[in-house]
């Protein structure tokens, strides 16, 4: 027996008349103030702080999870606050802004405009 039988024997057991219901899930609630982020070193290595996270504990668990997939990376969530191993700073700040999410960032550098000769030599 195939899973399209099976589904047309569950299908014909369905009284007449009767829908089914699809259960919404509620939109998220996006933040009014933005997310801080910023890189710190802990204990000599480097770590990127998402802060002023406003929701559940769950929806935090939840982005925190998303993020930590995302860079292949360790990290924690707690008070409002994740906690990503690495410096991750650029590549959260794109995802988060994906997401809908504003982001204000804190101490990122900014990249040169054309890369420094390296020999000191000028170009011809």
């Amino acid at each position: 027996m195939d899973w399209r039988d099976k589904l047309n024997t569950l299908k014909q057991n369905l009284p007449e008349g009767a829908e089914l219901s699809v259960v919404k899930e509620p939109t998220k609630k996006r933040q009014i103030e933005p997310l801080r982020i910023e890189m710190e070193k802990r204990n000599g290595n480097p770590a990127t702080i998402i802060s002023q996270f406003e929701g559940t504990d769950e929806e935090l668990k939840e982005l925190a999870k998303t993020l930590k997939v995302k860079c292949s990376s360790g990290g924690s969530s707690r008070d409002g606050e994740i906690l990503i191993q690495g410096d991750f700073r650029e590549k959260i700040a794109g995802l988060l802004t994906e997401l809908g999410y504003k982001v204000k960032r804190i101490n990122f550098s900014t990249p040169p405009t054309a890369p420094k000769n390296q020999s000191g030599h000028r170009k011809s």
